[in-house]
């Protein structure tokens, strides 16, 4: 399920963290009177009432001072990439000054959803009751807190999700779904993208038929009409070749591309593949952190399909998690993860950098689906 990243803003001492605690009833950040006691991004994954499964993040203050406060500041700016709902934190003692406008002016720009929270109702000298979106609240004193999560809560109903695959099928439709079993596959369990297809198809009241690729012959021969089949991209070619035409075929990756509303970019960034010189530069990037297998498809599979489909040599880097180049210039080809890992805003803020520094990108189901020559077809569900 994706989870809703709540991130709270501000300058130091202005009560973020002691607000993050009253906000979710855990001594989840550091409280002090020394300035500057949050160093790092604290994230902190949860269920909370009456949100949902969401992901809480306090920040650096934004207004820190020398060398080393300014790589805090840049890490406080790195989490806007995340952040669905912004919480600006205001000292109601002090008012609204250039650093949060600055802020607003981000979020505006993003289309992000914000509140301004001025804190230390407490102290009695509240300012800036006029500003556009604001509450006023005492962490110290735990008031406006409630009101505040009601707030919140109103942003994450009216945000508009898209359907991963529910949209694709009807109440009684078969959908095989092929998971291979390989040496990088973790042990007795599925990973996320392949849990919230299913999830998603229940939901929906379809019939989720799960194989390994091995086994996909004998399914499609003994499970009556199907809807659909979903694969892991790793497989395309072989299971292509398995799939009758008449059956519409895709992957969990080229879903989760749709589902993160960068399809139509992932599509054209393919064919970039076409156009690559020899030496080119070929940023490789997936959104979780794992433990490298022999046969890792991020470091290994994707780097020799690439040499074999264009008979070309490259130099590949490569990043993980959180990491992602702020200057994208030096690449000619980035290749992103399925990114089942990154919310929403995060994927979109990796493509919209790219889009912006003329950067084509594209995923790696979308990608392999272009090396084995089936991309016009694993794309139609779209």
């Amino acid at each position: 399920m994706e989870r809703t990243h709540i991130a709270f803003f501000g300058r130091r001492n202005a009560g973020k963290s002691s607000l993050v605690n009253r906000f979710t009833s855990q001594e989840l950040s550091i409280v002090s009177d020394v300035a500057g006691t949050t160093t790092d991004p604290v994230r902190k994954t949860m269920e909370l009432l009456p949100l949902g499964p969401v992901v809480i993040i306090d920040t650096p203050g934004i207004d820190d001072e020398g060398a080393l406060g300014n790589q805090r500041i840049e890490r406080s700016l790195r989490v806007i990439d995340e952040t669905d709902i912004a919480i600006l934190v205001v000292d109601g003692s002090i008012g609204l000054g250039d650093d949060e406008k600055q802020l607003i002016d981000v979020f505006v720009r993003r289309k992000i959803p914000y509140l301004v929270v001025i804190n230390k109702s407490d102290l009695g000298a509240v300012t800036d009751l006029e500003i556009k979106d604001s509450m006023t609240v005492s962490a110290l004193k735990g008031e406006g807190i409630e009101e505040l999560k009601e707030k919140v809560a109103v942003i994450i109903r009216e945000r508009k999700v898209r359907p991963l695959v529910s949209d694709l099928v009807e109440e009684g439709d078969i959908v095989v779904l092929v998971v291979p079993i390989d040496s990088s596959a973790p042990k007795d369990r599925l990973i996320l993208p392949q849990q919230m297809v299913i999830r998603d198809l229940l939901g929906k009241g379809a019939i989720p038929v799960v194989v390994k690729d091995t086994e996909l012959g004998i399914a499609l021969s003994k499970v009556g009409k199907v809807r659909m089949v979903i694969t892991d991209s790793q497989v395309f070619g072989k299971v292509s070749k398995i799939v009758p035409d008449e059956i519409p075929l895709t992957s969990f990756s080229i879903l989760m591309a749709r589902f993160k509303g960068i399809l139509d970019q992932s599509v054209g960034g393919a064919y970039m593949l076409d156009e690559l010189e020899n030496g080119a530069k070929i940023l490789i990037s997936e959104g979780c952190t794992h433990h490298r297998q022999c046969e890792d498809i991020g470091t290994v599979k994707l780097p020799n399909w690439i040499r074999e489909y264009t008979g070309k040599d490259f130099e590949f880097s490569f990043t993980s998690g959180l990491e992602f180049p702020k200057d994208l210039s030096s690449y000619d080809l980035i290749i992103h993860c399925g990114a089942c890992m990154l919310g929403e805003t995060e994927v979109a803020s990796r493509y919209r950098k790219a889009k912006e520094q003329g950067i084509p990108m594209t995923n790696y189901g979308i990608a392999i689906g272009k090396m084995k020559g089936i991309l016009d077809r694993v794309i139609k569900l779209r």
